[in-house]
């Protein structure tokens, strides 16, 4: 019986991909680092520190910065990247999310956040959804180990007091359907068949997210 519904943010809920895209490019071209969109798929779905360790290992520059300097980059990019989230609106959900949530909440089922992002309770609030989720929202700093480890979504699963099985994770980056199965979860991936094919139940995009197939998937 499924009882909660797991959700990654980027790319499911909304859609702030662009969003970090320009910030990171626009601090690796202050460290003179070259980076195209191409190279910017590595970045999605993982945290902000392991794409900056990704960045600087692009440019041959991995050994250059200290731990703190790191840290310093790392919130430069963050900083642009609040600049660019503080224009996103309820009208900024993605096709057919804002249906999914409300009936999953008419139906009593719960609802959690699993998110690398550190931004996440903001958007949320942003995107007027918050109220779906009544505060369970994973926090990215109380994790030890980012996707495809299973954590986020265990402790997803947890801040709703359920067990892994009881619920569906909901992802669009290869390492987060990796994630949602290692934590023994139902996945759902949306995106290409080629780089969703580890999930369970694949859809090309959010509008064919409906509540009733997803449950009917997951209680085969």
């Amino acid at each position: 019986m499924i009882k909660g519904l797991i959700f990654d943010l980027d790319g499911v809920i909304t859609d702030t991909a662009e969003y970090h895209y320009l910030a990171w490019k626009s601090l690796a071209k202050k460290l003179g680092i070259e980076m195209d969109r191409e190279f910017n798929e590595q970045l999605k779905g993982i945290s902000r520190m392991e794409s900056l360790d990704l960045i600087l290992k692009h440019g041959n520059k991995e050994n250059d910065y200290t731990e703190e300097e790191k840290q310093e980059l790392a919130t430069q990019k963050n900083e642009e990247y609040q600049h660019y989230i503080e224009e996103i609106t309820h009208n900024d959900l993605l096709p057919g999310i804002e249906t999914l949530l409300k009936e999953a909440k008419e139906k009593g089922i719960g609802m959690a956040l699993a998110s690398a992002s550190k931004n996440g309770p903001k958007i949320i609030r942003q995107l007027e959804i918050d109220e779906l989720f009544d505060g369970t929202v994973v926090d990215p700093a109380s994790l030890s180990a980012g996707k495809p480890d299973p954590e986020i979504f265990i402790k997803g699963a947890e801040v709703l007091g359920l067990k892994p099985e009881e619920c569906v994770g909901l992802e669009d980056a290869e390492a987060g359907v990796e994630s949602i199965n290692a934590a023994g979860m139902f996945s759902v991936g949306v995106g290409s068949e080629a780089a969703m094919h580890k999930a369970d139940y694949i859809v090309k995009d959010t509008k064919e997210l409906t509540l009733d197939k997803i449950l009917e998937a997951a209680e085969k």
